[in-house]
């Protein structure tokens, strides 16, 4: 029976004085069961050590003439902003060019400064655009920076500085940008983020910048950026009617604009005279019907025109999707799965389309396209490979020739003995569901003594869960006897925008039945038991992993619950959860949270001796500064299960974000914590 009343509603106040009270009342007890042994430190300071390692690949990204890199360490756990050139990158010890220590920076100005990203001004490259959290937080500073004077430019000196909302900017030219923020009742949209793209010219007040675009209250957001491609400079302005859907529109000197045609739901983008559509679903064209997942282009200048003489570059088949496509000046390359496993395909459209595949890769099942610059960086791109027991390796390459090894990163621990397997479950539906383990295979017919189980998910926004390698997983769980486990289940796109958008809103049900078809396989194959399994997720993966606890219990021997959403009864009325209602439906609408309320975790806790069974140990995580997700899921649930007498912990951190951490150290903390609540629960033993 679904609750529908809620005397933990108090703890939504984020900072209030009962609620923070409450919270490091919990976090005490956590930390003095799970931390206060040698176990835990040891585990705390070998994951710090992983986080923290020279090491690393120091991954960049190409701007004019320098590499630009973001890096924390040991010594700088707030990190740098550096960059270099590319003959001393290609060295194994580059020497960087440390353009802000954001250490010393937030010492100085007496702010809790978390590093967000950089815009850095085209083609001069003289100039960026500084986007800084405090503790973590989705809302940010924005702070315009001289490359040239090495400081930041004041408002008084005609500097673009936007205080602290979840601001969208981008550069137009050296005086000049587009942006979006909370400007006061009406700038933002009921999901929080901007309503209105400004056009703001440096030197006059923001309040005062002219409305170029504007949507509607119910949006989730409007944006305005800029191309500055030479020769094909050009504004485009978007508007999100939902999480999945927008109207994209050329932005015209005259300030009027041309909506591209083309289906809402699908990604578009410009580059020269191409325009390219991937689709989400199926779109009929002229009397041709190109399907969901397709990749489709056309010359730009004729689609506005009215022509719809549409090229295929990529169509799917049933075991293969784009995964990824990114432009280099002349070609398009694209990262295709084939049951899950990558390659590399470079495009050349013209009169007709030619596509071959890359050779000369490192044998590894995930390979991303982490750098183009198609603007000013010719044909250049950068690629990273991995697998799960597999370090990274970071190639460059011109197209037209095999890419080279640039950096390898090192092993965090010993493979010996382990091999990864790829099996298939089948869901209530009879979907092939996909799932890697990774162990030491010699123990499949010995379950008790494959040490425990660990099975990692998400199911949701078509977010792909490919194979890569994680030395903190590998450190922390594998090299101690571990089993680990990835679930691709429906919701993510591992097989295209289909495997996400059927299991949208009344169809969420086969997100939970994959992977709890994943948890029985495991066991049917003895590779696991249900005592010895454990479950994590994070975000829309705390909702799976609280629907697991509520509906599943039988079927696991602990779970971890990470930034979770939980009480999908308020989800919409909380920070950024309006946005998300294209994902699970409108609570508001009788119709819909008709099915939301067979799974939300909240409404269907159950007292002990429910019909459901006794739920397992548990532990949820959670950030007091998340402005994502807020914390007053994880911390009502924690309260409801403990009311009922449940095993379970809880932790939240003050700060860091909906990422749960603001630097290294809170991060081996979280993962220490995590993992040694999982390895004790699930009869691991001592490390």
């Amino acid at each position: 029976m679904v609750r529908v009343t809620d005397k933990y509603e108090w703890l939504e106040d984020v900072t209030g004085d009962a609620a923070l009270e409450w919270v490091r009342a919990r976090n005490e007890r956590t930390v003095d069961e799970f931390t206060a042994n040698d176990e835990f430190r040891t585990l705390e300071t070998d994951i710090r050590s992983i986080l923290d390692t020279d090491a690393r690949i120091p991954y960049a990204r190409k701007r004019g003439d320098h590499l630009y890199n973001f890096w924390k360490d040991a010594s700088h756990p707030r990190g740098l902003w550096r960059r270099t050139t590319m003959e001393e990158y290609r060295k194994d010890s580059p020497a960087w060019d440390v353009i802000i220590d954001l250490d010393a920076l937030a010492e100085a100005e007496g702010e809790n400064w978390v590093w967000k990203s950089a815009q850095v001004l085209r083609p001069s490259f003289d100039r960026a655009l500084i986007s800084l959290s405090r503790g973590g937080a989705d809302a940010s500073v924005i702070r315009e920076y001289s490359l040239t004077s090495r400081s930041f430019v004041a408002p008084d000196e005609g500097g673009f500085v936007v205080p602290e909302a979840k601001t969208d900017i981008d550069w137009i030219d050296a005086d000049t940008v587009f942006v979006g923020t909370d400007l006061g009742p009406g700038s933002l949209t009921d999901s929080g983020y901007p309503r209105r793209a400004h056009r703001w010219l440096r030197g006059t007040p923001l309040a005062e910048a002219p409305v170029v675009y504007e949507g509607e209250q119910t949006d989730v957001a409007v944006s305005a950026s800029h191309d500055a491609t030479p020769g094909f400079e050009r504004s485009l302005v978007q508007r999100a009617t939902d999480f999945f859907n927008a109207v994209t529109s050329i932005l015209h000197d005259d300030g009027s604009t041309t909506v591209l045609d083309v289906p809402t739901d699908a990604s578009v983008s410009l580059h020269e005279n191409w325009l390219t559509v991937r689709l989400t679903t199926a779109w009929t064209v002229d009397g041709t019907e190109y399907a969901a997942g397709s990749l489709v282009a056309a010359k730009i200048d004729e689609f506005l025109s009215g022509a719809r003489d549409l090229v295929v570059v990529f169509a799917p088949d049933a075991r293969t999707s784009l995964h990824q496509y990114a432009w280099t000046e002349n070609h398009l390359l694209m990262v295709l799965l084939e049951d899950v496993r990558s390659s590399v395909h470079v495009v050349t459209l013209g009169d007709t389309v030619t596509s071959e595949r890359l050779q000369g890769l490192p044998d590894a099942v995930d390979v991303t396209v982490i750098g183009t610059d198609p603007e000013f960086g010719g044909d250049e791109y950068f690629l990273d490979a991995s697998g799960h027991l597999t370090p990274s390796t970071l190639l460059v390459g011109t197209v037209g020739t095999e890419p080279e090894v640039l950096k390898s990163a090192p092993a965090f621990f010993d493979t010996t003995g382990l091999a990864v397997e790829q099996y298939f479950a089948t869901s209530l539906d009879g979907t092939r569901v996909p799932y890697f383990v990774v162990r030491n295979p010699g123990t499949q017919d010995r379950p008790t003594a494959a040490g425990p189980t660990l099975l990692y998910g998400y199911g949701g926004f078509e977010v792909s869960l490919t194979p890569s390698y994680s030395g903190v997983v590998g450190a922390a769980w594998l090299a101690r006897g571990g089993t680990y486990v990835v679930a691709n289940i429906r919701g993510g796109g591992e097989y295209g925008p289909s495997w996400h958008t059927e299991v949208l809103k009344s169809g969420r049900h086969k997100v939970h039945e994959d992977f709890a078809a994943v948890a029985s396989d495991l066991v049917e194959r003895g590779i696991t038991t249900p005592d010895q399994l454990g479950a994590q997720g994070g975000s829309n993966g705390g909702l799976l992993m609280g629907i697991m606890l509520t509906k599943y219990p039988e079927s696991f021997g602990a779970i971890v619950c990470q930034v979770p959403l939980l009480d999908m009864k308020r989800y919409h009325r909380l920070l950024a959860g309006a946005s998300w209602m294209a994902e699970y439906g409108d609570p508001d609408d009788p119709d819909e949270w008709a099915f939301i309320s067979e799974y939300s975790p909240y409404q269907n806790v159950s007292p002990p001796g429910n019909s459901i069974g006794v739920y397992p140990p548990i532990l949820i995580t959670t950030s007091t500064r998340d402005d994502r997700v807020h914390p007053g899921h994880a911390r009502k649930m924690d309260a409801l299960l403990e009311e009922y007498g449940y095993d379970v912990s809880y932790y939240e951190n003050i700060e860091g974000g909906h990422g749960g951490a603001a630097d290294n150290a809170q991060a081996a903390f979280t993962s220490a914590l995590a993992y040694t609540f999982l390895w004790r629960t699930l009869g691991g033993g001592t490390r």
